[in-house]
């Protein structure tokens, strides 16, 4: 009775006491309260006014997974209560770095998945995003590959007009080529790139989506040969950026078109980038919010150390260039790419953040090109079209495109 009248009182009640109040009636009434309780502790684990997370947060996210378990197997909402209590269970897993008890919830997350499609004879299966993230973070690339292909199956049919389509095709390239796919993944950016060509001549995306997405397919087929077809690729990229610095983009966007160049960036700089292998690696092809929190923290926490490491090499390349400046250049694109993708992902003001380090890059591009013109000049290209890319994302279109024009007299290709 005490339990009901805290539910029933007028005015406001505290999270812990609604809690309380739910696990004494889900005792009495299994079948009504269990999915209040679950849903209840969930809330108490963030304190939405301070930002901060409850003491006992795992605790918490443990009673409202055995809470939707306990419920009846027979009851609809169950899948959908329990999905959610994972969901929140996991994350919090991850981020204490119980890495593989976060993804045995992910699996289960997805048995669900599976048995909603099934029963609603829907073909999307919901958790498989999460699982393959998860499996890449581990390494087991080719497993995350074949769940991100289940996934682009299903939605392919709908299109763009499935609203995070092109988030999706970019975790798939990503899988694909983390696979060793590298076929699959260049007709999977062809696809891409085809997307965001209807879309942006359409106006339902910026144009700066399209020169991203041009460039990031140019740089993939570099990278297995296909020389030829990716100059042929930079030359369409150029004259969308020509007409961007002549016109601008046609209409007015919100600004997650810098979220997608930044998951394009770290796309690319990942040859440049060599993570230490005893931990998990961030998906390359998805948006920080889908890292795990304790690989994000690794990611990001290491700009310190590299910044550290850049600084001592750097002497040691005044002295001894031939040793040490071509591997100044590449850390430092490493620092970059971090840097941006980190700011990016806290501020619309990211530009102020990062902007020297894109210029201090190109200037180091420079002395390695004047000390080694016959590597140099292709080091400086990707450099200059990293920056080229980051003034397209802060709207300086002008010098983006000065960039770019430079970058392909460098490689050869100015006319």
């Amino acid at each position: 009775m005490r339990a009901r009248n805290v539910l029933l009182a007028s005015g406001r009640r505290t999270p812990r006491e609604e809690v309380d109040a739910y696990r004494v009636l889900a005792r009495v009434s299994p079948a009504s309260y269990l999915p209040l309780l679950a849903r209840a502790l969930q809330r108490l684990t963030y304190d939405t006014g301070s930002g901060k997370k409850h003491p006992s947060c795992l605790a918490l996210c443990e009673e409202a997974v055995a809470a939707a378990r306990a419920i009846d197997r027979a009851e609809p909402a169950r899948a959908e209560v329990l999905y959610t209590a994972l969901d929140s269970c996991q994350r919090e897993l991850y981020d204490l770095g119980r890495r593989a008890e976060g993804l045995a919830m992910r699996a289960e997350m997805l048995a669900i998945g599976r048995a909603q499609a099934e029963l609603s004879e829907g073909s999307e299966v919901r958790g498989l995003r999460v699982w393959a993230a998860g499996l890449s973070e581990e390494g087991r690339h080719a497993e995350a590959a074949d769940a991100m292909t289940e996934l682009v199956a299903a939605v392919l049919p709908r299109g763009p007009a499935h609203g995070s389509f092109a988030w999706t095709l970019l975790e798939w390239i990503a899988a694909l080529r983390d696979a060793g796919r590298s076929d699959e993944a260049l007709t999977a950016f062809e696809t891409l790139v085809r997307m965001e060509a209807d879309e942006a001549a359409g106006d339902r995306s910026p144009m700066a989506c399209h020169l991203y997405s041009l460039i990031g397919y140019a740089r993939m087929l570099d990278a297995h040969g296909e020389e030829g077809q990716a100059a042929l690729v930079r030359q369409e990229a150029l004259a969308l950026l020509t007409e961007l610095a002549d016109t601008g983009e046609r209409s007015s966007w919100s600004n997650y078109q810098a979220s997608f160049w930044a998951v394009l960036l770290t796309f690319s700089g990942a040859g440049s980038d060599r993570i230490a292998p005893d931990g998990p690696r961030p998906p390359s092809g998805a948006v920080p919010l889908r890292w795990s929190p304790d690989a994000a923290r690794r990611y990001f926490d290491s700009r310190h150390a590299l910044r550290d490491d850049v600084d001592a090499l750097a002497v040691r390349a005044t002295g001894d260039p031939d040793r040490y400046l071509p591997e100044l250049v590449r850390l430092h694109r490493v620092l970059t790419v971090r840097s941006a993708v980190y700011w990016e992902n806290r501020t619309h003001l990211f530009a102020e953040r990062v902007r020297s380090l894109f210029d201090d890059g190109v200037d180091l591009a420079r002395r390695l090109s004047r000390h080694d013109p016959a590597d140099g000049r292709r080091t400086l290209a990707e450099i200059l079209i990293d920056r080229s890319t980051f003034h397209t994302a802060a709207h300086g279109f002008g010098a983006a495109l000065d960039d770019f024009r430079q970058a392909l007299s460098c490689l050869g290709e100015a006319h």
